[in-house]
């Protein structure tokens, strides 16, 4: 299995990535491991407020290249299972 995810930080930066272990990498990020992202390496207190699971690397690869390139508003809306609000937007 293969997951993206979305990480807030303390200060409310979201952080998308994708991997076939989250709580290895989720792991990574939150402790600023050496293969944690320098985004996450440079802000503080993270912790997973999203994920979704898909059946191959190249579906999740397009959903975090999807998830990235949507507004601030609708990955929040994502992230509080707002349908109503993500359809809207």
């Amino acid at each position: 299995m293969y997951y993206v995810y979305i990480l807030r930080s303390i200060d409310n930066s979201l952080y998308i990535g994708q991997t076939n272990d989250l709580t290895k990498r989720t792991h990574e990020h939150i402790f600023h491991l050496d293969k944690a992202a320098k985004f996450t390496k440079e802000h503080n207190d993270f912790k997973l407020v999203y994920s979704e699971e898909f059946d191959t690397r190249l579906k999740s690869m397009r959903r975090e290249k999807q998830l990235k390139g949507w507004t601030r508003a609708k990955k929040e809306a994502l992230i509080s299972d707002d349908l109503e609000l993500l359809k809207k937007l």
